[in-house]
């Protein structure tokens, strides 16, 4: 790889050895997908409810893109997605169900989820993108129109399974105990009996041995560990650094239905290998202040960074972190970052941007969503209140309730880091765009530049200089990709 620090500072980057792994084509397509369920039973909506309440699948052939998938299995899911009226219900898909050895791009199964109280549609997908840019372990997410016996059923996010296909892809490593913190995995010490845990989480794996030990391990050392020696304990048991990187999340997207206010909606995974825990977020479609938790929206984006709901001790691992001097530093840290990159106002509006460009005309198209256009138009930007639907009351405006945000955070970390309040940046110019071979950009200074493809996934990162900037893209293959500097807007590319 030449260099030359001159004027001209070009960089050529092989892509060729990053490996295709499971899910990568599907969740990185630049398109919509088309996903269509052929049921060849007469009265095919009643067994979808019977196997809701029975937890089953029904059969069905699915096909994805115009790959046809025989004989899947197919469920309704979801707790509160699902006692909406009407019909645009979520599924999950098994392709393994009942074909052994089948799978759509190595994925086993899908979730495809309604959107009931969202009408940007886009909260999901900007918070999932989000936390799988920083490194964070957390599901992939992308869109789809779902046709039922070839009637258009709605538009859809299409969201990974966390299973052992995605437990091996991202951790290398299938065979720990995987837990999921439901209905209430408020992580608090219930005493040394297995029993006590079985009704707070769910074992998703490894059901046979049924042998809770780690996880009560876990939650003995977090509850009773001496506050100012916890990091060295639970270090050797926890995946804490990248926590930190999920606990920000969560506290900048304000996304309170999650462990960090309702206390469920993660997983919990030993990882055999490195025999550490790590915390996997899950079921995001709330972020951007939309469970209150009793709070206005100001209030919300108010929230303070080390929010744990009352009584105190409620939230162990918010407490417990907090506590700690070592690791709330490292956690303020890890916030003043994302405040000032990936949290950026540019970034977050450009992605908003984009990604409603992208889905404005299957929204419109879809016949049985929850909102209205205008509403879905007028909430990218600003609060709405709507009546009579799940979401219900004032729902905030994504790009209203960023700017919002980010300012009182500003305030909040004032004194430990300082931020770019005035958002001040120049437009980035790269050309030619599209492209079939490199891009060249020009940077006022030294920075880093993110190029990460349309499901939020970092392709490559690396330094650049001050002056003019090529980077060769031969081996990427056609598609949407997003360049980033430091913290200047992305912008968009497309190679041919």
């Amino acid at each position: 790889m030449k260099k030359i620090y001159l004027l001209l500072f070009s960089v050529c980057f092989s892509f060729s050895a990053l490996a295709q792994t499971e899910g990568d084509a599907f969740f990185a397509s630049p398109s919509v997908h088309e996903i269509r369920f052929t049921f060849h039973q007469q009265n095919y909506w009643d067994s979808l409810l019977a196997g809701y309440s029975g937890d089953y699948y029904i059969s069905c052939d699915v096909e994805v893109d115009g790959q046809m998938y025989l004989d899947c299995g197919v469920k309704l899911k979801g707790n509160s997605s699902y006692n909406t009226s009407g019909i645009k219900k979520s599924f999950k898909i098994d392709f393994n169900e009942y074909t052994n050895g089948q799978n759509c791009d190595g994925l086993k199964k899908l979730n495809l989820n309604n959107s009931f109280k969202d009408p940007t549609f886009l909260r999901e997908k900007l918070m999932l993108d989000f936390l799988n840019q920083i490194g964070a372990y957390a599901p992939r997410c992308h869109y789809s129109n779902l046709y039922i016996n070839n009637n258009l059923w709605g538009f859809y996010t299409a969201i990974d399974e966390i299973d052992k296909t995605w437990l091996n892809r991202t951790f290398g490593d299938d065979r720990g105990n995987l837990f999921k913190g439901d209905p209430n995995g408020d992580l608090k010490w219930l005493g040394g009996s297995q029993a006590s845990y079985e009704t707070k989480y769910e074992l998703k794996t490894n059901e046979s041995a049924n042998d809770w030990s780690d996880l009560i391990t876990f939650i003995n050392t977090l509850n009773n560990s001496n506050v100012t020696t916890l990091n060295q304990n639970l270090d050797t048991i926890f995946d804490s650094e990248n926590y930190m990187k999920t606990w920000a999340s969560h506290i900048l997207f304000a996304n309170l239905d999650s462990y960090i206010g309702s206390g469920h909606n993660y997983y919990l995974y030993y990882d055999s290998l490195d025999t550490k825990f790590r915390f996997i977020t899950w079921d995001v479609n709330e972020a951007f202040g939309n469970f209150k938790m009793g709070m206005s929206i100001s209030q919300l984006e108010q929230l303070p960074i080390n929010f744990a709901p009352q009584p105190s001790g409620n939230r162990p691992l918010t407490n417990k972190l907090v506590q700690n001097s070592i690791y709330y530093t490292q956690y303020k840290t890890v916030l003043c970052e994302l405040l000032e990159n990936e949290f950026s106002i540019w970034s977050m509006e450009a992605r908003i941007d984009e990604l409603a460009d992208l889905i404005r005309p299957h929204v419109y198209a879809d016949p049985n969503k929850f909102y209205t256009n205008q509403n879905f138009e007028t909430n990218i930007t600003n609060d709405v209140v709507i009546s009579n639907v799940p979401g219900g009351s004032n729902i905030a405006g994504l790009k209203s309730f960023l700017t919002d945000r980010r300012q009182a955070l500003a305030t909040q970390v004032n004194s430990f880091c300082t931020l770019g309040l005035n958002d001040s940046h120049y437009e980035l110019t790269v050309f030619p765009n599209p492209t079939e071979n490199e891009i060249t950009f020009t940077s006022d200074n030294q920075s880093i530049y993110t190029l990460t493809d349309a499901s939020g996934k970092v392709i490559q990162s690396g330094p650049i200089q001050a002056g003019t900037n090529t980077i060769c893209l031969n081996a990427l293959k056609e598609g949407l990709y997003f360049l980033q500097l430091g913290k200047l807007k992305a912008v968009k590319l497309s190679k041919l």
